[in-house]
């Protein structure tokens, strides 16, 4: 193909590593991605790489390859906060080159722990009041750039001359402190001026020593005092460098925040807010001084993801006045955040704010919070108009009843501010079905909220935990959504530093006291078998063996655990598990207690974890590994269809999660095999009324075991079906976040009255990938979306879905819809995959990259 200069393709920026924002990273040698819209059918054939460096610029060779994801860094490695402006241009087969790309600046953050001049300060004594501290200084008027590292024993939020630093939230994250603590960088080059500056911190417990956890919690769990380390770097334009960093010479003082916690809030009197503390020239002759504290820098690691944000604000759909003086505000969607209020009135006088996911009797319902007090309190300071936002706190809520208050037009001066990890959305899903729509938002909004910094269960009672199990089963659903790969890179090496000595994977990481049934950790099927499943996933979804190799020998420290208590046939039936967790069927005190043969679901585990860590040392290389663990995955098959299906084809568990599990995990011997399973699936299925029948293990796999097995017809009955339980149920009782149980409201709009009940939970949205995959019909076949197969599969009466996705090489999209018995499919491809349809009648149409549109005619009944 010959391309006037004018269409030679372009590529956008790059990108480095997964990155949203390469600036203070920690990598050298950051690996290089960029995308190129081009003219259909058009390939990329070679590229070069065009670096702009402190020491001049740099060309590559053209490099004959088409490929353009993760590419390996081609200079020598940056230096600690060395910047570098990196483009690249592509050309085709005819070699024609395109025009260069725009630029992407990266700059690395402090890449060794002697770069760290400054020690962490902290106040004297282990008063719980969140303090302040302060630093004036003196700075010269050549200022060409000043970069601020920080982070903290808990959080903290900057400020310099009275101007906050950065936009983070509840920085600097969770991590299993004692081996990995984050730090972060900002340019603060626009604070500074000549002269005298000074610098302020707020520092709060957060997780390093807040209250954590269910049954009371615990407080103190990885220290007793809140901590500063900020290290501010001015370059100027002699080349000269002046550091100003924590040390014996900061003062600190009480601040107005009397209380914070995460699962309690945050209490604020605005009268004990010192003016101008942040500022030069503030009095303070009554702080006191800061004692040191250790912080090994070794432990110090720049982000690999996003910090938390607000992403968005969303005002009040309904304020109703309820008795003494009190405010229910409904914000018409289950988030997690917090309230900005903007109140008047006299001094000492305090606005309360409680928060809920849900009403009960027209009150707030906040028996499911168990011990958070999910409770703000402000006492203003008087003498105008104020603005007040907690910072140190996160609610997940609803609904807020909001006692004395004291502003204008609630609909306007009560804002409920969205808060997650603020990752690239890069999946979206829609139909002609819009109770289906409504399901794909709920899950949407599930993951925003458990997605806070690390993957939680649920975002509002006295948990909020880094479950394994759960984000096992949801990994495929939120890499197709959201670029999380870096947030979940970032806590598997967490998985990794807290997996125990013999290979015990932990049930929730960060781990910390959990009472008898979490403490010790046991080794627990579908949970454990994070370490195995999830960075393949993240893997399929990337394309990134980085990922594959730093997670390797946790993963096959897991699986040899497993091989060690598994009975000599390759069974692993004994010991503690947690079965189809929240099966319907089980008792609500024992939530294992499902009808599915706990050890059936160990066993397939053991197998489909053997087989993954297989697959990925053969991607790594390591072939004698491969080749041992794929014949132990075989032995494990043999043994589970020897001890869990019967000669006439069912299982010992006739459940459908036991179908489910053996027919996606490929424990089945034989085709025929595979078909009569489908064929019991889809029976259980109709037999239950086209009701969901699993838990926890079984819900994510129900739907795709049928359409594998040309079940689909019982599959979109399954999705579509409203009485409880079903994923639809929940749409009938307003719901917009993705519950915990199938029951969490019962018919009758009462609130389950079980102790686990929580109203945004993801692990059951996990059926959005089949959504994805089969109602719209997008699919990667090859990792990272190198090959796709679009396959559509109508049913249930929808007539039209879509899906987009912006895969690593660019955007992937289909959107199909059905007429009158012709089915015409939109595709875009982008450059550097290739893809192809398949039809429901099992024909094939291969596709060039670029948009195309294509029309058959429609099969007949997808149940066969």
């Amino acid at each position: 193909m010959t391309l006037t200069p004018e269409l030679i393709p372009t590529p956008a920026a790059p990108t480095a590593e997964h990155h949203r924002e390469p600036f203070g990273i920690g990598e050298s040698s950051p690996r290089l991605s960029w995308k190129t819209t081009a003219p259909t059918g058009w390939t990329q054939h070679a590229y070069q790489i065009e670096a702009k460096r402190a020491d001049g610029t740099y060309h590559t060779d053209w490099v004959t390859s088409p490929d353009s994801v993760l590419v390996p860094w081609p200079l020598p490695p940056l230096s600690s906060r060395e910047d570098c402006a990196i483009r690249v241009r592509v050309r085709g087969a005819d070699e024609q080159a395109g025009d260069w790309s725009p630029p992407l600046h990266i700059e690395a953050g402090l890449l060794a722990p002697d770069d760290w001049t400054a020690r962490a300060v902290s106040p004297r004594g282990s008063d719980r009041r969140p303090p302040l501290l302060r630093k004036e200084f003196t700075a010269a008027a050549d200022i060409e750039r000043a970069r601020l590292y920080v982070t903290a024993h808990g959080l903290y939020e900057i400020e310099i001359n009275g101007r906050r630093v950065g936009d983070h939230a509840l920085a600097p994250g969770w991590t299993s402190y004692h081996h990995r603590l984050r730090y972060q960088t900002h340019d603060v080059t626009e604070h500074l001026h000549a002269g005298a500056n000074a610098i302020g911190a707020w520092l709060a417990d957060g997780w390093y020593r807040g209250r954590l956890g269910f049954g009371g919690g615990h407080a103190d769990l990885y220290g007793d005092r809140v901590a500063l380390l900020a290290q501010l770097e001015i370059l100027h334009r002699d080349g000269t460098l002046t550091v100003i960093g924590t040390d014996t010479s900061w003062l600190t003082a009480k601040g107005p925040i009397l209380s914070s916690g995460l699962l309690d809030g945050e209490t604020h009197d605005a009268r004990s807010e010192p003016p101008g503390w942040s500022k030069p020239g503030f009095d303070d002759a009554d702080w006191s001084p800061v004692d040191v504290v250790e912080r090994d820098p070794a432990t110090l690691v720049a982000p690999t993801g996003p910090p938390v944000r607000c992403t968005e604000e969303i005002s009040p759909v309904q304020v109703a006045a309820l008795d003494a003086g009190r405010l229910l505000v409904d914000f018409g969607q289950n988030l997690v955040g917090r309230i900005r209020i903007t109140v008047d009135g006299p001094a000492g006088h305090s606005v309360v704010i409680r928060h809920a996911e849900v009403l009960q009797d027209g009150e707030l319902c906040v028996r499911p919070l168990r011990g958070a007090a999910s409770t703000d309190r402000y006492t203003l300071r008087g003498g105008g108009s104020e603005t007040w936002e907690p910072r140190f706190t996160l609610h997940g809520f609803r609904y807020a009843e909001v006692s004395g208050w004291r502003g204008g037009d609630p609909y306007r001066d009560i804002v409920a501010r969205v808060h997650h990890t603020d990752m690239a959305r890069t999946g979206w899903f829609e139909c002609s079905n819009e109770q289906v729509n409504r399901l794909h938002q709920n899950v949407v909004w599930s993951l925003r909220g458990n997605f806070v910094d690390l993957p939680t269960d649920c975002p509002q009672r006295d948990e909020r935990l880094g479950w394994t199990g759960d984000i096992q089963v949801f990994a495929p659903t939120a890499a197709f959504l959201y670029d999380c790969h870096g947030m979940l890179a970032s806590w598997l090496r967490d998985v990794a530093v807290e997996q125990h000595a013999d290979g015990t994977v932990p049930w929730y990481v960060p781990e910390i006291p959990g009472g008898e049934q979490w403490t010790p950790a046991r080794p627990g099927a579908g949970w454990g078998d994070v370490v195995a499943l999830t960075p393949w996933d993240l893997y399929r979804a990337s394309g990134d063996t980085g990922l594959l190799a730093a997670q390797y020998d946790s993963a096959r420290r897991w699986v040899d655990l497993i091989t060690e208590l598994a009975d000599p046939s390759g069974l692993w039936n004994h010991g503690y598990q947690l079965g189809d967790w929240l099966d319907p069927f089980a008792p609500p005190e024992d939530p294992g207690a499902g009808r599915t043969d706990r050890h059936l679901i160990a066993t397939a585990y053991y197998a489909w974890s053997l087989h993954h860590v297989a697959r990925t040392a053969g991607v790594l290389g390591r072939e004698d590994d491969r080749d041992r663990y794929e014949d132990l995955a075989w032995r494990v098959r043999r043994a589970f269809v020897d001890a869990y299906v019967l000669l006439d084809g069912r299982m010992t568990s006739d459940t459908q999660t036991a179908y489910a599990v053996a027919l996606q995990f490929d424990l089945l011997p034989d085709a025929p095999a595979r078909a009569a399973a489908g064929r019991r699936l889809a029976e259980l299925v109709a037999a239950g009324g086209h009701t969901i029948q699993t838990g926890f293990i079984g819900t994510p796999l129900v739907a795709p075991a049928l359409s594998a097995t040309r079940h689909d017809e019982t599959a979109y009955a399954l999705l579509l079906q409203q009485e409880c339980p079903s994923w639809l149920y929940a749409l009938k009782h307003d719901a917009t976040t993705v519950w915990e149980r199938w029951d969490s409201m019962l018919p009758d709009g009462t609130v389950n009255p079980g102790e686990m009940t929580s109203f945004n939970h993801y692990a059951l949205g996990a059926v959005a990938q089949w959504l994805h995959t089969t109602v719209a019909g997008l699919n990667a076949t090859a990792p990272g979306y190198r090959d796709i197969v679009f396959r559509p599969r109508p049913g249930g009466g929808v007539t039209w879905a879509s899906a987009a996705h912006e895969s690593p090489y660019g955007r992937v999209a289909i959107r199909w819809e059905l007429r009158e018995s012709q089915l015409t499919v939109e595709t875009t491809v982008p450059v550097g995959a290739t893809a192809r349809i398949e039809w429901p009648d099992g024909s094939v149409t291969q596709l060039p990259t670029g948009s195309s549109t294509t029309s058959r005619p429609a099969a007949g009944p997808a149940d066969r």
